[in-house]
């Protein structure tokens, strides 16, 4: 418990918001002086450990070590995150999302991985609160895995004192509505084409729009649209000649709401901007396997007992699934926890990943 902490805590107080690179040499060093896994770091900066390589089927723990912004309360005056322990939580940004699983992740990795039988996996990657952008890189430079867990939150989704074993999440596509029209004076407007009016007969289309569900092991996830931002207009006298509007929309494994439609609208351009995709278990035997060594650590510990779930938000998953691996999300955040000026995660919650974690590995 004393390293887990203590670990948890060198690595929140590393800041990752704009370069990784001082926290990936921590981890990186880590795990070259604590293992004798071989390690490698990318061109992008993803840290990669493999113990008997090229061996079975192979299993990775990955996490990611950048994080968001801070707030002005978790930054030192020297520029390191402030880090706090109190009450049982670990406060600090990042802390939950997600040095506080990368940590249980590296030392599980560390105390089980000798005894696996096949190839086993620890990766952080880059780049991740941007869209994903290392695990991309590493993809696209061939990285392969064949199962993976996902340490990213999922604890008290189905209720308190558990973490459950999530085997689907949302996608999110992130797309803008540029209606282009012809400006004229506002005394005049029949002498022009209105962009807002384009925009907004758009709109009127994202509304009617139905969203799609999907089920994965038997559990149902649905999507969500919406029109978040609107902007359009240069003064109270110009009839406008450009107007954007700004749309989320949360994506379902093989499902997308039409967006399309809107271009049917005169002057109305649909253009995606970012599309992470969603993420779907295809291997009922391997979300079982996880969610029997959870259940074990949970029953041991008297806490209650984890189920399977779904998850509202992408995740680095999406892209490995998408990729052709096997995956499930596990891991120490809550709902509500990350991206906070009061981010912290539970050290008790950390040691049950780190247990789960050591477990799956062993069995491996």
């Amino acid at each position: 418990m004393d390293e887990l902490r203590d670990l948890t805590v060198s690595l929140v107080s590393v800041p990752s918001h704009e370069d990784e690179t001082a926290v990936g040499d921590r981890i990186e060093s880590w795990l070259r002086e604590e293992t004798d896994a071989g390690v490698t770091r990318d061109d992008a900066g993803n840290v990669v450990a493999r113990v008997n390589p090229g061996v079975g089927e192979s299993l990775a723990l990955v996490g990611h070590h950048d994080v968001v912004p801070p707030a002005d309360r978790q930054t030192a005056d020297d520029g390191d995150y402030v880090v706090e322990t109190r009450d049982g939580r670990l406060y600090g940004r990042g802390s939950a999302d997600m040095k506080g699983a990368v940590a249980a992740s590296m030392l599980a990795f560390r105390d089980a991985a000798a005894e696996a039988d096949s190839e086993v996996v620890f990766a952080s990657f880059v780049g991740e609160e941007i869209g994903g952008e290392g695990v991309r890189a590493a993809l696209d430079d061939g990285f392969e895995l064949d199962y993976a867990v996902v340490a990213e939150g999922s604890t008290n989704y189905t209720g308190p004192d558990r973490t459950d074993v999530v085997v689907a999440h949302r996608g999110r596509r992130a797309s803008t509505l540029v209606a282009s029209g012809t400006a004229c004076h506002a005394s005049e407007p029949e002498r022009g084409e209105n962009a807002v009016y384009r925009a907004t007969d758009a709109v009127d289309v994202v509304r009617d729009l139905s969203v799609p569900d999907a089920e994965v092991l038997g559990h149902p996830v649905s999507g969500s649209i919406a029109v978040t931002e609107i902007d359009g207009g240069s003064a109270w006298n110009v009839i406008p000649d450009r107007c954007e509007v700004t749309i989320d929309e949360r994506t379902v494994p093989g499902g997308f709401a039409d967006l399309a439609r809107t271009e049917a609208i005169e002057g109305v351009e649909w253009v995606v901007e970012q599309d992470l995709p969603p993420m779907a278990c295809d291997d009922a035997d391997f979300a079982e396997r996880v969610l029997d060594a959870a259940r074990s650590v949970h029953e041991a510990r008297g806490d209650a007992e984890p189920e399977q779930t779904t998850k509202p938000h992408a995740t680095d998953a999406g892209w490995l699934a998408q990729a052709g691996t096997t995956c499930v999300v596990y891991g120490p955040s809550e709902p509500g926890e990350a991206h906070t000026k009061d981010e912290s995660v539970s050290l008790d919650v950390l040691a049950r990943c780190y247990e789960t974690y050591r477990d799956l590995v062993e069995d491996w």
